[in-house]
């Protein structure tokens, strides 16, 4: 009998240790699995932060934009009449009426500053500027008048106008050839 004890110690000792050893695997098993599931939880975590934040500044830039163009249409509807008041102060300050000029003079500033209050700025472009199609929209070629007005600006047809950085109607020019 007792040497049977001996033998079966040993096998129970070994057997005690392998299920020792299996039950702290299973136990590191397990805390690694807690662990990675914890890691891509804090990742999904981090994802959805930096999108949300990503959405609220787009969102954000997006008012501002719709806010500083939401009179795009009607400054664009205006700006037929500015042009129209340019045209009549050149006529009205041919004639002798100080009286009427001096007040079409008023009404015309007064449009202009009120325009100018909302955003609205006159693009400008001169007789001897260098053409870019990115500012201005050229109507026709003509001969230059002379050599040094070749490719560039010889006559502003209708002024242009932006409103902030974007530009609401481009210039329309006639540039030498």
């Amino acid at each position: 009998m007792n040497t049977e004890n001996t033998e079966k110690e040993p096998i129970e000792n070994e057997n005690e240790n392998v299920v020792n050893e299996v039950e702290t695997a299973e136990e590191l098993s397990v805390e690694e699995q807690l662990q990675e599931e914890l890691a891509k939880e804090k990742d999904k975590f981090l994802r959805l932060f930096a999108e949300f934040e990503n959405y609220k500044k787009r969102t954000t830039k997006e008012r501002i934009d719709l806010f500083r163009t939401a009179n795009q249409e009607v400054l664009q509807a205006i700006l037929p009449v500015l042009d129209d008041f340019d045209r009549a102060m050149v006529q009205i300050a041919k004639s002798e009426d100080e009286t009427l000029l001096k007040g079409v003079q008023l009404i015309h500033e007064k449009l202009k500053s009120t325009l100018e209050s909302k955003g609205l700025e006159q693009v400008d472009l001169k007789v001897g500027d260098v053409f870019n199609a990115d500012f201005a929209e050229a109507i026709t070629q003509i001969p230059a008048p002379s050599d040094d007005l070749k490719g560039k600006i010889v006559d502003v047809v209708e002024k242009g106008y932006k409103l902030g950085d974007k530009i609401i109607r481009f210039p329309k020019v006639v540039i030498g050839n």
